[in-house]
């Protein structure tokens, strides 16, 4: 959904991932929650 409202490419959105995964990787967490995601995207937006 984040890909389409903010236009991003597939490129971009899979480094969001990455990014998401790191931040769960860093609390501890074996899925990757939502949040983590949202926190991902708007690091991506700065």
């Amino acid at each position: 959904m984040a890909s389409r409202r903010f236009h991003l490419s597939t490129r971009s959105c899979h480094r969001v991932l990455r990014v998401a995964r790191t931040i769960a990787d860093l609390a501890a967490v074996d899925r990757v929650p939502a949040d983590d995601v949202r926190e991902a995207v708007q690091f991506r937006l700065v």
